[in-house]
């Protein structure tokens, strides 16, 4: 079965010359793969939803039906956010910018987005509180919203961290989402 969010247009890659090479700009689409830090913490996860399941089994041949549906809801639970965790990033599409959360989503409209850029400053480590000297692709919304910019993503978060060039590109590819919405 494919899992669409695990892999991002490979078109990207494959034209260099075109910013924007996508055929159907009103699917939501994360323009970068999930970084290796992502899938392995989901990895790490779904074996442990696994053992839980296996758990769930052994219970409820042992005979207790409700212990072992307690567990297969707890397995049906870390399942779900290994899931959540690796749908986590930033969408793009014609109507807008999505910054995807492990529970929250916002969206925001392209009309509502003053400026996306890269810049330079201290990031959060893997999303720790200890901060490093790194580049954040930030998002300057309209003045209505406060007009602070707001991180979308660093070079040092599970997506990018030791990959600077895999930032580069979709930080690259969000500024042009952005610029081709007239930003």
């Amino acid at each position: 079965m494919p899992l669409p969010f695990l892999t991002a247009d490979r078109a990207f890659e494959a034209a260099d010359d075109v910013a924007l090479p996508f055929d159907d700009r009103d699917r939501w689409r994360r323009p970068y793969r999930p970084g290796p830090w992502r899938v392995g913490a989901a990895a790490l996860l779904l074996l442990l939803a696994s053992y839980v399941l296996f758990a769930a089994v052994i219970i409820a041949l042992a005979g207790t039906p409700g212990a072992a549906a307690v567990v297969f809801g707890i397995a049906l639970a870390v399942i779900a956010a290994s899931l959540r965790l690796l749908r986590m990033g930033v969408w793009v599409s014609a109507q807008g910018l999505r910054q995807v959360g492990f529970f929250t989503t916002r969206t925001l409209p392209w009309a509502q987005v003053v400026a996306v850029r890269t810049v330079q400053q201290p990031v959060r480590w893997l999303g720790l509180p200890r901060t490093l000297q790194g580049q954040a692709l930030t998002l300057v919304r309209g003045a209505r919203s406060g007009g602070e910019p707001t991180p979308l993503m660093t070079t040092h978060d599970a997506d990018f961290l030791g990959r600077p060039d895999a930032f580069d590109r979709a930080a690259d590819t969000v500024e042009a989402w952005a610029a081709e919405a007239g930003h």
